[in-house]
């Protein structure tokens, strides 16, 4: 991949894809977005970021309804919610090329293997994004806080890749779009970081309809939250991925410092779609009991968040009762 002809998909352009593509083609790549209910507005008036590190607007996009009409790509990056990669086997082969990666900006565990088996092991890569944002509208996307992405390369079987030439050449084309970028040599190890995050904010937001700050200024929360925390670690060390326990510290002081920030999956459930429960909760449950472990309190978690998202889903409106 040449770094001065590099293309980029966004699939997925929302509170996360629409910002780092939004920043990749302000730093004047050549990235195409493909849409669906936003198209026509984002075809017309572009894209609109509200940020704590600067305003602005890319007023001409290259923007697509479908993956057949966009060119192929050197990286496609993956921003759909994990709910949504059904649509991925027809998505992905038109829009990358024969020699391109796929950049896999989804929250959970499990999801590059999925995608390797559309695209194969060797063409996928990891971005563990830790960034506040949310959609607000129509191509516009407020940024709150954040904006930092971890690369990790995906080969399969649990297996480190170390720091390979490709990571470096994408850290590079990111920061030069002004995105803060670390290298993880263990996807594996950088996933289940993340979900020491992930699982208790994500699902206590939820349950408890609390944003980041309530949680941690009622003492029973924070201390709810620093024993989810520890059964994450607990279970990654199951699966032969250690982390240092002094991380749950570290993660209850990066929220700290956090602005009061309501989780996507509340924003999800607050919004009637389907929650990413299975790629967040399910998949770690069952990575750990695999490994002869137990979680008790993901558990919980788990099941408590199905019961609300059947509920939920079953609330919605059947489209044949809208017509007249």
């Amino acid at each position: 991949m040449d770094k001065h002809k590099r293309t980029y998909a966004i699939v997925g352009t929302g509170a996360v894809g629409g910002f780092f593509g939004a920043k990749l083609n302000r730093a004047g790549f050549d990235v195409h977005f493909l849409l669906h209910n936003d198209y026509s507005h984002v075809r017309i008036h572009g894209l609109t970021i509200d940020s704590k590190a600067g305003d602005f607007v890319v007023p001409h996009v290259k923007a697509y309804r479908s993956a057949r009409d966009m060119p192929a790509c050197d990286v496609a990056i993956v921003a759909l919610k994990t709910t949504n990669n059904s649509v991925l086997p027809d998505v992905l082969p038109p829009i990358l090329k024969h020699d391109g990666v796929v950049l896999v900006l989804q929250n959970g565990l499990g999801n590059e293997e999925e995608i390797s088996k559309i695209v194969g092991g060797n063409k996928v890569m990891a971005g563990l994004c830790y960034i506040c944002s949310n959609k607000v509208g129509p191509g516009h996307i407020r940024h709150w806080d954040l904006g930092n992405i971890t690369l990790a390369e995906y080969i399969g079987d649990g297996l480190a890749a170390g720091t390979t030439p490709r990571m470096m050449a994408l850290a590079e084309d990111f920061q030069r779009a002004e995105i803060g970028i670390k290298l993880a040599n263990d996807l594996l190890l950088a996933r289940w970081k993340k979900l020491v995050w992930n699982v208790p904010y994500n699902g206590l937001s939820v349950i408890l309809n609390a944003m980041t700050d309530q949680l941690m200024k009622n003492p029973s929360t924070r201390s709810l939250v620093a024993d989810i925390m520890s059964e994450v670690v607990t279970g990654a060390a199951s699966c032969g991925h250690p982390i240092a326990e002094s991380f749950v510290q570290e993660m209850l002081d990066y929220t700290d410092s956090m602005v009061p920030y309501k989780t996507s999956m509340k924003i999800d459930f607050d919004e009637r779609r389907r929650m990413e429960v299975e790629s967040i909760f399910g998949n770690p449950l069952r990575a750990i009991r695999k490994a002869g472990g137990s979680s008790p309190l993901i558990e919980m978690l788990y099941h408590e968040l199905k019961f609300l998202d059947d509920e939920s889903q079953s609330l919605r409106t059947p489209r044949s009762l809208l017509r007249g």
